[in-house]
């Protein structure tokens, strides 16, 4: 029977609208960026206790990603795994945040990317990511890069990091300039945060929001969510391993759900949560009792869902 429904999830035409770059890197190809590193103990990093344990392990990820090189190389491995999932789209998070952190050329690391993803079969936008906790002038300036690819493979703006250091409506401004220059907005809220920090989000314009999860605290976020037509993108195995839900039977994804809140399934940073999206598609099968039915509608809004009009020239060349 799982057979029967592995065919079933891989044959589904699906996009993958959450995942960030620099969260896919596998164990072993940062061992082959770096021949110091063994597998073993760079899974020994890929455990956490707590949100704060898998931003310290993300930041670490990120100090071994050095040249352009090493961006376009763990492009080409994340298109290709999401490729043999039966990804047909993806809507990439680039931490433009922490490279600009780094010192690094944010222009010349996208160049990389565009050029590599142009390559495969995965049709695919990017989103350039700030870091909330970095500040609202570290936000303007990856608003300002993002607006200068704006219809050249970049189609949104986001912020993800510590949700819990500045609120949101501190880069309405940012926001606003983002979406001036035609890109969509897609904060992070309602991961760590609690309902409230959702509706903030909704209020400050956004299209989409990463995890979102807390809005099935209270009923009348919900409402505004399915009023808004605004989807969560749901991150199951994500939430478990970085403790912000304790158990799969806590987890609020099948309420969600029922009440008519969007959602779309995602990885988020599939090898540091061990998992990936298909992983994500069985478990809402295997223990949220997802129908073939539902999974083929949530495969169905992952598409419907995604930015793929705003730039329809992007880097893998979709029409």
């Amino acid at each position: 029977m799982m057979s029967e429904m592995d065919d079933l999830l891989r044959a589904l035409p699906k996009a993958e609208l959450h995942v960030h770059l620099e969260g896919s890197v596998e164990p072993e190809t940062l061992v082959e960026l770096d021949r110091s590193l063994t597998v073993e103990g760079v899974r020994k990093h890929y455990v956490y206790n707590d949100f704060r344990g898998f931003l310290d392990t993300y930041k670490w990820v990120n100090g071994y990603l050095r040249t352009s090189a090493d961006y376009a190389l763990i492009t080409r491995r994340l298109l290709e795994r999401l490729a043999r999932e039966g990804v047909v789209h993806a809507e990439i998070n680039i931490s433009a945040g922490v490279i600009l952190w780094k010192r690094q050329d944010v222009d010349a690391m996208f160049e990389a990317v565009a050029e590599e993803a142009a390559r495969h079969s995965v049709s695919t936008l990017f989103i350039f990511d700030a870091v909330r906790q970095f500040g609202v002038e570290a936000a303007w300036a990856v608003a300002r890069h993002a607006a200068k690819w704006a219809g050249h493979g970049v189609a949104a703006f986001g912020i993800g990091g510590d949700e819990l250091a500045i609120p949101l409506s501190a880069f309405q401004e940012v926001f606003d300039f983002a979406q001036s220059h035609g890109l969509r907005l897609v904060p992070h809220a309602g991961e760590t945060g609690t309902a409230d920090t959702v509706r903030e989000a909704v209020k400050c314009g956004a299209h989409r929001i990463g995890h979102g999860i807390a809005a099935a605290q209270d009923p009348a976020v919900m409402n505004l969510l399915r009023e808004r037509d605004t989807p969560l993108e749901v991150c199951i195995s994500s939430n478990l391993c970085t403790g912000v839900v304790a158990s799969l039977d806590q987890h609020p994804v099948r309420r969600l759900w029922d009440a008519g809140v969007p959602i779309v399934l995602n990885s988020d940073d599939p090898p540091m949560f061990h998992t990936t999206l298909l992983d994500e598609y069985r478990i809402a099968a295997k223990h949220f009792g997802f129908t073939p039915n539902e999974l083929r509608r949530l495969a169905e809004d992952s598409l419907r869902y995604s930015f793929r009009a705003v730039d329809p020239t992007g880097p893998s060349g979709m029409v």
